[in-house]
């Protein structure tokens, strides 16, 4: 496992490494508060290991801190489990530490197995968080993300091009006739569809691409770097990927194809004809007015949003 020690004394600090090393986790050392806060900021690390007194940002601040970042919801941010590592003694501190977001504390100077044991329990509940985190996150049936965690990518990719004046597509697809697959095959057919569906266009995207179950049988795909023209290429690669060969539903090989709708916040023009700032609601809503006109022209095609022609 990865811990991020804080520890302000270097005799402390290197032999709360070298222990944990021995123990077989890969370490990281910071000498202060400030300085874990900055390595915390660039990258996770599943397990904080913090001295409760030190200069500049001290334990109780840090875990504060930590938890503040992890509320603010950045997408699927796993949880940090802090330790707090004291000398002091008392049950008002102990309160204090939890209060401050600390999961565990151990008094100083530490016992190697005692630490091995509160390092057990910390490896198991990160293990229950990763599983709620999937469970909130992940579509059951696909295996994608779900419909909130899909917009709250979407959200991140347009904050993310606004910061560097880049562009990020949007597409939205749905399956054609998908009812008629159900009424005629049962949900159970359905279903193969939907999972064969999903891990089709799944491997057409670029590995930094996102995908996940809008509802029923659309998927919302984020593509970012893309304008226009080269989301509507992704698109094109994902239709294709459907209809190249019969899905395999209950024993029946059935044909199925796609209708998509591409949108980029380079197009974004609010209904009374002004430009406007991009957000979630309004791609998504272009993304979907593109795709109607697919469905309206026959299906098994990709369409590019185009506010003249809307």
């Amino acid at each position: 496992m990865q811990i991020l020690i804080a520890e302000d004394d270097a005799v402390s600090r290197l032999v709360l490494s070298a222990t944990l090393k021995k123990m077989g986790h890969e370490v990281k050392t910071t000498s202060s508060g400030g300085e874990a806060w900055a390595a915390l900021n660039e990258m996770h690390c599943p397990l904080l290991i913090s001295d409760w007194m030190m200069p500049d940002i001290d334990g109780l601040e840090l875990c504060r801190r930590v938890r503040a970042l992890h509320d603010e919801g950045r997408r699927g941010a796993p949880y940090t489990y802090i330790i707090l590592l004291t000398a002091l003694a008392g049950k008002t501190n102990y309160l204090g530490a939890m209060d401050a977001g600390a999961d565990d504390f151990i008094t100083k100077p530490f016992d190697a197995d005692q630490l091995a044991a509160r390092l057990r329990v910390a490896e198991r509940i990160l293990a229950l968080h990763q599983s709620l985190r999937d469970q909130a996150r992940i579509d059951a049936l696909t295996g994608l993300s779900n419909r909130a965690d899909i917009l709250d990518c979407l959200r991140q990719e347009i904050e993310r091009a606004a910061r560097q004046s880049s562009s990020v597509g949007v597409i939205l697809a749905d399956l054609d006739r998908f009812k008629s697959i159900n009424d005629t095959h049962g949900h159970e057919a359905g279903d193969d569809v939907l999972r064969e569906a999903a891990l089709r266009m799944k491997g057409s995207l670029r590995p930094y691409d996102h995908i996940g179950r809008y509802g029923g049988e659309e998927f919302l795909m984020v593509v970012p770097n893309c304008g226009p023209s080269e989301a509507a290429i992704v698109a094109e690669r994902v239709r294709h990927s459907l209809s190249a060969s019969p899905i395999e539903a209950c024993r029946k090989e059935l044909l199925v194809t796609g209708s998509l709708g591409v949108s980029c916040n380079h197009v974004m023009i609010s209904p009374d004809g002004k430009s406007q700032k991009p957000d979630v609601a309004a791609l998504v809503r272009q993304a979907d007015h593109a795709l109607y006109r697919a469905k309206n022209s026959g299906r098994n095609r990709v369409v590019i949003f185009d506010e003249p022609q809307n």
